[in-house]
């Protein structure tokens, strides 16, 4: 069984909204290596606590990290921005894990649409790549999938899964705008999606930072720029799922 743990950065409105990208990270692995994974992660989360006094009960969210920091004022700004970094090392440095990232640009989109298509991109490339074989890691023979979302709109989501496994139109020229199309229903991905609360997940936190970072990419703000959060997401090169997309250097999925 894979596990994937979404997160997202940016959100699907279009009017009065500050991004102009939707952006969809999963942190994917065997459930064979949930055990040592979180101990690692637990490992981790007591080096920020001794190195940059990040207590384990406070959330890592990176939106806030740069600009909002409420009680994490007390962590120096450039800690903070380290703490992302470190973050982002972290799943790097993880044998056994695997990055999807979905990057949707928002302009003459609707809501639905935005939200509906990311999430059946990733949730595609999830399927295809269990079916394939090709996640870094151990596997069977007769692997699944389940989905583990930081807490969205939950109707949707379920809905829209339930439905891939009935119907799932796939566009025969790689696009999502035009062309005709073939039904292949999803059949690796078992259960609806599990949501959860990313304040009491610290695997939902790491993929938070990933899913922000790889935002930093398209519409990067003053200070990652400044110093030079932008291109953190490049950091994750070893263990992102280039056949997610060929397109892309870093194998992000753009629609």
């Amino acid at each position: 069984m894979y596990l994937m743990y979404v997160d997202e950065s940016g959100d699907i409105g279009s009017e009065n909204s500050p991004t102009h990208y939707f952006i969809l990270s999963a942190l994917i692995f065997h459930e064979l290596r949930w055990n040592s994974i979180l101990d690692n992660l637990v490992d981790f989360r007591q080096h920020l606590r001794q190195t940059k006094g990040l207590k384990l009960r406070e959330e890592i969210h990176a939106t806030h990290f740069v600009n909002r920091p409420g009680e994490l004022r007390r962590i120096k700004r450039n800690d903070r921005i380290d703490i992302l970094k470190q973050c982002i090392d972290w799943v790097k440095n993880q044998q056994d894990v695997n990055v999807i990232t979905i990057a949707t640009q928002k302009a003459n989109k609707s809501k639905a649409d935005v939200f509906n298509w990311t999430w059946q991109a990733l949730t595609q490339r999830f399927e295809n790549t269990i079916r394939h074989h090709n996640f870094n890691g151990p596997m069977n023979a007769d692997d699944k999938g389940i989905v583990l979302a930081d807490r969205t709109d939950d109707k949707q989501l379920t809905q829209l899964i339930r439905k891939m496994r009935r119907y799932n139109p796939i566009p025969n020229s790689g696009s999502y705008h035009s062309g005709g199309y073939r039904n292949i229903p999803i059949n690796y991905i078992i259960e609806d999606p599990i949501m959860r609360e990313s304040r009491n997940s610290y695997l939902h936190q790491i993929v938070d930072v990933v899913a922000y970072c790889a935002r930093q990419l398209y519409e990067p703000n003053k200070y990652m720029r400044k110093k030079g959060g932008y291109k953190f997401y490049e950091r994750l090169d070893p263990v992102i799922v280039k056949k997610a997309s060929t397109r892309h250097e870093f194998g992000i999925v753009e629609l």
